[in-house]
């Protein structure tokens, strides 16, 4: 009787581990997951901090070229050359 006792206890022992190796491996899937979801976003945050360092480094690069310093004169100061007119909608 007692190596049935002991074949009871066994089951009982190996059915234990298998059933906490079961909710380990749950709890360890729901880590990997939300590790995945965090890792795409980083990701994406270094894509668009490289696209802003180049547009950076591009700004650099060329802040002495003509077409530069006459985006930024047009775009930001509002200025104009001598020759071009403009118009202005006063219907609106």
């Amino acid at each position: 009787m007692k190596l049935r006792r002991a074949s009871w206890l066994t089951l009982l022992v190996i059915a234990g581990m298998a059933a906490y190796a079961c909710i380990a491996l749950m709890n360890m899937r729901t880590k990997v997951a939300a590790a995945s979801e965090t890792e795409a976003e980083l990701r994406q945050k270094v894509e668009e901090i490289q696209e802003e360092n180049a547009a950076l480094q591009y700004a650099i690069d060329n802040q002495y070229d003509e077409k530069t310093i006459e985006d930024i004169a047009r775009d930001k100061l509002g200025l104009v050359l001598p020759e071009e007119k403009i118009f202005y909608d006063a219907g609106s």
